[in-house]
Formats: C-alpha cells, sequence, structure tokens
C-alpha cells in the first residue's frame, strides 16, 4: 500500500510507500505549534516527490538541522527533510494527505520545546 499528500494548491505531490499511519507525532516547538503539524517520519527511500521540486522553498531554523520544505504559492510544508541516526529521513506532514482520518490517530505528543 501507499499513501498520497500534497500542498494545499497541488503543485507539490507526494507518495509514500508504506501503509498510511495510525499514530502522529505532535510537538510543541515554537514551529510545529503554529503550523498545527502532526507528523509521521518514514525513511526517505519510502519518500517520493512526485511533482514540485522546483517550486519548492526551504526554511531552517533553531540548529538548521531539518530542512522545512513548503510551497511558496499557497504556503503550506507538507514535509520536511533530516537525518535520525545518521539515516536520512522525511517528516510528512499528515495534514496533507487526504486519505488520513485526523481525527483517529493516536497522539505521540513531543516536548519539543525543551529542545
Amino acid at each position: 500500500m501507499a499513501y498520497s499528500g500534497s500542498c494545499h494548491c497541488g503543485a507539490v505531490a507526494f507518495t509514500v510507500a508504506g501503509d498510511a499511519p495510525r499514530q502522529a507525532t505532535s510537538c510543541n516547538c515554537s514551529h510545529c505549534r503554529r503550523k498545527g503539524f502532526l507528523l509521521t517520519f518514514v525513511p526517505a527511500e519510502q519518500f517520493t516527490l512526485d511533482q514540485g521540486e522546483e517550486a519548492l522553498e526551504t526554511y531552517l531554523f533553531n540548529k538548521h538541522k531539518i530542512v522545512h520544505r513548503f510551497c511558496p504559492t499557497c504556503g503550506t510544508e507538507p514535509f520536511a527533510e533530516g537525518e535520525q541516526n545518521g539515516a536520512a529521513i522525511r517528516a510528512v506532514n499528515l495534514r496533507c494527505v487526504p486519505a488520513v482520518d485526523i481525527d483517529a490517530l493516536e497522539l505521540q505528543k513531543v516536548d519539543g520545546a525543551s529542545f
């Protein structure tokens, strides 16, 4: 199975190989809190950017370890790029995945404000 998502205007679209998650990370850092992210983290090799690479802009903050990618047309950040234990990962914003029932997700809260 796979699931797909996009920014609001559709200029950026992606697919993730694997089942849609039942859990999401809800972080209280200044960035995630303001944008209302509900995230899942997947290995980079499971993530395919189907369209919009040329449209994406980048935002870095704090320690500049996470590359936040957003659509400059609609302002949506559908995913971010980073590393975990030396492996490339993608942080997928589940609010950008129409097939995911946001209200059914089990939320794992992370105190990112303390990092």
